[in-house]
């Protein structure tokens, strides 16, 4: 068996390879791992509104209360809420249950530890040696782990006889988001694309609660529309309903809304790269840019350095995931970073990709300098760059391929410093994604199509 923890926490097809019994091990290995030493622990577990997730949940209390944690359900929320409440309720860990992006039928689990941290590699693994080797403690009487209800402000006051009522949560994450955004929103008027999915409520909630005038579309889950055709991962429906009504801008969020994709106000797309830009310059006017440095992953566009060094910002590069975005950010001490694919991490207010703060920071520049965001994206003139994804049975062994490496270096040699090339396997799904980055575009279509068609026949 291959690592059972992907980029972002273990993710496969609900009650297929993602079965209620691997998220009943999962779960109880991560209690037993993550709350050592506590005589009662607590988890907090939230989900996204899939139809999968609400027999997850069930699976996911099981393993956790089995381990003598006590478990407080939030119900649906954002993963970045998920991870926020994790801190703000001295948790030993939180659980959120969901595939982000991923369609429907798919399904995660995604582990944060005590202050809403993702885990690294070594408490990974070391989950996943106790689910080998099958070394779990299990509590009885008194020690079982119970379901919480209504934990209060200076210390927890539970109601167990009523289980999954936490008053105020879905308010108390909407307050830190519009206290977070530092600037009143009156005046401006955004499209909100929830993608059916964890934001569905709290999203146009925090907009409206800054002063924003929100038009929420995508934001009627029924458990089994979540991505479908929607969200950041299928922009033509906020593309022509920001045209539509005359917004300012359009957002659009993802299943878990952990990310957040941007148009202007004549539809064109502003990526994650052109968001980060943005708002990087805005921090380092205001000296709140650490080290005048923003963390970002190889997937960036040369053009986000090209722009970034023209405004005296280091980009710092990483792997590909938000995870080392996060570990980067909190070792150096910086205060930006993210992805090109919209997931946008202030460590001074979370510990995870947030899209709609990631959505309100970018508002409140533009706000604050009264510019169009065609006029403040427009620092960054991407380089082309073709991405292919290539389904493949084995994705490690199709990526380390000899054939495949040989080819990607005859490739990068060909391109020399007017491009770049990355191949890499999927940390989510049994994909191999091929990326070409050239200034002649026609070079970089056929560079990217020759190596795709290549991975395909290994």
């Amino acid at each position: 068996m291959g690592r059972l923890f992907g980029t972002d926490g273990v993710r496969g097809l609900a009650n297929d390879s993602l079965s209620p019994e691997l998220a009943l091990q999962v779960s109880a290995a991560a209690a037993q791992v993550l709350s050592r030493g506590k005589k009662r622990a607590v988890a907090v577990v939230g989900r996204d509104p899939r139809a999968s997730g609400e027999m997850l949940e069930a699976a996911v209390t099981a393993g956790l209360t089995s381990a003598g944690v006590d478990v407080l359900s939030v119900g649906v929320l954002p993963t970045p809420a998920v991870a926020y409440l994790t801190g703000v309720y001295d948790a030993c860990l939180g659980v959120m249950i969901s595939a982000s992006h991923n369609p429907m039928p798919d399904n995660g689990i995604k582990i944060f530890a005590a202050g809403g941290h993702k885990l690294d590699d070594a408490i990974e693994d070391r989950i996943e040696a106790l689910i080998t080797d099958g070394g779990f403690t299990r509590p009885t009487g008194g020690a079982i782990g119970r379901i919480l209800g209504r934990p209060g402000l200076g210390g927890h006051v539970f109601d167990v006889t009523d289980r999954y009522s936490l008053e105020g949560t879905h308010e108390r994450y909407v307050e830190h988001l519009v206290q977070a955004t530092g600037r009143d929103l009156r005046g401006l008027t955004v499209v909100l694309d929830c993608a059916h999915g964890a934001a569905s409520e709290v999203g146009p909630a925090a907009f409206r609660e800054a002063g924003a005038t929100v038009i929420p579309i995508n934001a009627e889950p029924d458990g089994l529309n979540i991505n479908a055709g929607c969200g950041s991962t299928h922009l033509e429906q906020i593309q022509a309903a920001v045209r539509e009504h005359g917004a300012d801008l359009g957002l659009a969020l993802d299943g878990d809304a952990d990310r957040c994709l941007a148009v202007d106000a004549t539809g064109a797309v502003v990526d994650g790269d052109a968001i980060m830009a943005v708002i990087a310059v805005g921090m380092r006017e205001s000296g709140e840019l650490a080290e005048d440095t923003l963390v970002a992953t190889v997937m960036s566009n040369l053009g986000l350095h090209i722009a970034m060094r023209a405004a005296g910002i280091t980009v710092r590069t990483t792997a590909v995931g938000d995870r080392y975005v996060l570990e980067d950010l909190r070792n150096g001490g910086y205060t930006l970073g993210g992805e090109q694919s919209g997931h946008v991490v202030f460590p001074r207010y979370g510990t995870t990709g947030d899209g709609v703060l990631t959505g309100l920071k970018l508002m409140a520049r533009m706000a604050e300098t009264g510019s169009s965001l065609a006029e403040l994206a427009g620092i960054v003139q991407t380089v082309p760059q073709i991405l292919v994804n290539v389904p493949v049975s084995d994705k490690a062994a199709v990526a380390s391929a000899p054939a495949v490496l040989e080819a990607v270096a005859q490739a990068e040699q060909l391109l020399g410093d007017s491009g770049r090339i990355l191949l890499r396997p999927s940390g989510t799904e049994q994909l191999v994604r091929v990326m070409v980055e050239a200034t002649d575009l026609a070079q970089a279509h056929d560079l990217a199509d020759h190596l795709a068609k290549l991975v395909e026949a290994v």
